[in-house]
């Protein structure tokens, strides 16, 4: 199955009522999308982690980039918008354009912790079947690649660093990412 048949048979069609996106990496500091509220979140049964290798966003298939995925084991604190149905089908298309280009994600509907309360949320989960799953690896490597790693969005390294800085506003300690940082611009001195 091709990536673009896949990404049209994982396409969600949105409920008929307003609804929840759970973002954790870029959808964190550019949805894209109209939204009445945005709200802290947290998934239960899933960790943040570069775990997706980039050809086109953020990095060429000669110099790939890394990308945040969601993978199994662990939690995940991010950020959740709150849809209106009116605006549904619209930002379910635009996020379908934007996040399936090569169906290396598995559109859910998981329980997320939004204000003290467990409701369901779209969230894009990593596949790990799909040739563009790197895996678990060592933090040195995600520093390569993140380090190297430009594509039509920009540089990898623009993607971390907003990232950890909405890790930040959202209060979350260090967590691995600002490691990664810290090793990425290590590396760029040295």
């Amino acid at each position: 199955m091709s990536d673009q048949e896949r990404a049209e048979a994982r396409r969600l069609k949105p409920p008929k009522r307003d609804f929840w996106i759970f973002g954790y990496g870029s959808l964190m500091w550019n949805p894209g999308f109209p939204y009445a509220k945005a709200a802290p979140g947290l998934v239960r049964g899933y960790h943040r982690c570069f775990c997706i290798y980039s050809h086109r966003y953020r990095g060429t298939l000669d110099r790939p980039g890394l990308v945040l995925g969601l993978d199994r084991g662990g939690s995940c604190r991010g950020r959740a918008y709150l849809v209106a149905a009116a605006d549904g089908k619209a930002v379910a298309e635009y996020l379908h354009e934007r996040e399936m280009i090569t169906a290396v994600y598995d559109p859910r509907w998981l329980a997320v912790e939004i204000d003290g309360r467990r409701r369901p949320a779209l969230a894009y989960v990593a596949d790990r079947s799909h040739p563009q799953y790197a895996g678990k690896l060592a933090p040195g490597r995600i520093a390569r690649l993140i380090g190297q790693g430009r594509g039509i969005f920009g540089s990898n390294l623009d993607y971390l660093v907003n990232t950890v800085r909405h890790i930040d506003e959202l209060g979350i300690a260090d967590c691995p990412l600002h490691e990664i940082l810290r090793l990425v611009e290590a590396g760029r001195r040295g």
